[in-house]
């Protein structure tokens, strides 16, 4: 069982929350698209998550073939390609990050442009840039445990595994033992940003009572207060992407945007 480290993201769930204001609810995690909606959005728009509420932010890398992603997601990835952006070019704009950004930053994305940019190589610069950890959800656990894993915990990068409410338990202790950070539950087996009725406690209270060692973040199809604190009365937060893609959408005051969406959901 790899060693339980105290990293940025562990830490994140331990704390108050900057300001004192998270109230009743749990930690909130943003997933932007690097990239979108201009080249030279990313920044800007982790430096306003950060100023206006998030807890922790997921960068999705922008690939050709996003499998898992609802079409929210997937049209932002191709702008996001269509406007230049790359590995080495976020790596780039990362690269000055932490001396104003002091929460957790995760790294989303497939294993396909990963090896092509070379595994190792990615996540020496993913953590020379304070990158924290790694979601990464067509890499396999079989290979996770042979080879990448290592190299993950050498560059002291955390590493989410996804479950979903098919995983059996056997199954998810074993995920839970292998990651770390924090254990990802998609709550349904559908494409993000699918808009069925958000019904997860059952699921939530399984993943409650088998005594995991990471804490619980709930993503896909939380897109609003109310999705947002119901899946917060049974785990440790939720993660919202397609809702926060969609607030940007058109909007060329993307500060006034990201403001607006935080404060829906934390107001």
């Amino acid at each position: 069982m790899p060693e339980q480290r105290n990293s940025r993201i562990s830490r994140v769930f331990q704390s108050p929350p900057l300001g004192g204001n998270r109230g009743s609810s749990g930690l909130l995690s943003i997933f932007l698209t690097a990239g979108y909606p201009h080249l030279n959005s990313t920044l800007p728009l982790i430096r306003s998550l950060q100023a206006h509420g998030a807890d922790m932010i997921e960068i999705g890398m922008p690939y050709s073939d996003p499998l898992a992603d609802g079409p929210v997601i997937q049209h932002s990835s191709a702008v996001a390609l269509t406007n230049g952006m790359t590995i080495r070019i976020l790596f780039q704009q990362l690269k000055d990050m932490r001396n104003e950004i002091s929460i957790p930053i995760l790294l989303m994305g497939y294993m396909n442009p990963v090896l092509q940019y070379g595994f190792e190589k990615f996540c020496e610069d993913a953590s020379s840039v304070g990158i924290d950890g790694l979601i990464i959800p067509d890499l396999p656990e079989f290979e996770f445990e042979k080879e990448y894993g290592a190299i993950i915990r050498r560059n002291e990068l955390d590493f989410v595994f996804l479950v979903t409410p098919e995983t059996d338990d056997r199954r998810i202790k074993k995920l839970d033992e292998l990651g770390s950070g924090f254990l990802y539950a998609v709550s349904s087996s559908a494409t993000t940003g699918s808009d069925k009725r958000f019904e997860v406690a059952d699921y939530l209270e399984r993943l409650n009572a088998l005594k995991l060692k990471n804490p619980v973040m709930v993503g896909f199809g939380i897109k609003d207060k109310a999705s947002f604190q119901a899946v917060c009365q049974h785990a440790a937060g939720g993660i919202i992407g397609t809702a926060f893609i969609k607030a940007l959408e058109n909007k060329a005051d993307t500060d006034a945007a990201t403001k607006s969406f935080l404060s829906s959901i934390r107001g």
